[in-house]
């Protein structure tokens, strides 16, 4: 191909994972531009938080951790993390000249010549030995399925779409999902609206006590063991539960945090389950969690019987020039980091074992 441009590592994502990859790969003395290329489909820095509902304020937000070489300091806590973050992740690109290309839409990579990778984008066709996936999940909703779904009159809109709590004035809300942004949601907008329901597929597990670190690595260990199986990867808040603090404690109490089981169809005006049970409803919000948005992999059939990517540290085992950083057990901010350097340490050595052909 005439316009396929030649690197060592393609990175693709400019979120946490994906800027700490290309920190680490500077670091260590690739080039930007020459050596390696960041690719992101977002319009500007900021990754997944410059999409984030503005009374998600930087105060509450939860584990962000700094990325590697340089801290986030003085942040104003109530100023709504989407700008807080995305001006730290601007500065951050400046300051290590990261020179991420954006907007940029990866399609599909494939396999190449001389055991090289072609990434096929919206700006041409990059030729490459490596390649570092940091793509995140906030691009692929989850969206269940129920009878009934289609016919209903009201507004059905997903956590991604959240628009933050005023837009639910005087109306009555059934939030759908037991994670940590289907709680967080709830609360927030139960003071607005007329009337709230909260339904999940499995009772909540409330957590007491603090998040310890071990805890944490107990967690990360779980969600290790499935991607180790090639099994689809589950949030790491998903195997600790959500942790009860006051303002949990408030909302159970208020009964805001009154957890019915799953309904079991839509009905035009709202939710219905076997017993005949009713709830009106005019929103359904549904809190269902994120897929991993790794569908341009699809051509290297990377994806085990079980359904995920078998993933053995950052590294695909079907593939060991391709990287998966944020996937699983790096989900985090400060699992991210982690993964960005073992990442970039794995592709060191498969490029010095391997001679670069030409």
């Amino acid at each position: 191909m005439n316009n396929t441009r030649e690197v060592e590592v393609v990175v693709v994502g400019a979120g946490q994972a994906g800027l700490s990859s290309a920190y680490h790969l500077r670091r260590t003395g690739f080039e930007p531009e020459r050596d390696f290329v960041v690719l992101d489909h977002s319009p500007a820095p900021g990754g997944a938080w410059q999409f984030r509902w503005p009374s998600l304020t930087y105060g509450k937000v939860h584990g962000m951790h700094a990325l590697p070489g340089m801290e986030l300091e003085g942040a104003d806590p109530e100023r709504p993390s989407s700008l807080v973050i995305a001006e730290y992740f601007t500065a951050y690109e400046r300051a290590f000249d990261l020179r991420v290309r954006r907007p940029v839409d990866v399609r599909a990579v494939r396999e190449g010549d001389d055991r090289r990778l072609l990434v096929e984008t919206s700006d041409g066709v990059w030729s490459t030995r490596a390649l570092i996936n940091a793509t995140g999940t906030w691009d692929r909703p989850f969206w269940p399925r129920y009878p009934g779904q289609e016919t209903f009159r009201g507004r059905q809109l997903h956590t991604a779409q959240y628009p933050g709590p005023e837009a639910f004035a005087g109306l009555r809300v059934v939030v759908v999902g037991g994670g940590a942004s289907g709680t967080q949601h709830l609360m927030e907008l139960a003071p607005y609206a007329a009337a709230t329901t909260w339904v999940t597929r499995r009772e909540p597990v409330f957590r007491e006590g603090p998040f310890t670190e071990d805890v944490g690595r107990e967690a990360v260990a779980l969600v290790e063991e499935r991607v180790r199986q090639g099994l689809p990867p589950k949030s790491v808040v998903s195997v600790t539960g959500l942790p009860l603090n006051d303002a949990v404690r408030q909302a159970i109490a208020d009964g805001v945090l009154d957890r019915r089981p799953m309904f079991d169809r839509i009905t035009p005006d709202g939710v219905e389950w076997n017993d005949g049970q009713h709830v009106d409803a005019d929103v359904i919000l549904w809190a269902t969690g994120f897929r991993a948005a790794i569908d341009h992999l699809a051509p290297l059939r990377l994806r085990e019987p079980g359904g995920g990517i078998r993933v053995e540290g950052t590294r695909a085992v079907a593939d060991p020039r391709v990287h998966l950083v944020g996937y699983g057990p790096s989900a985090s901010t400060i699992g991210a980091n982690r993964a960005g350097r073992a990442a970039v340490r794995d592709i060191r050595r498969l490029l010095t074992a391997e001679p670069a052909a030409g």
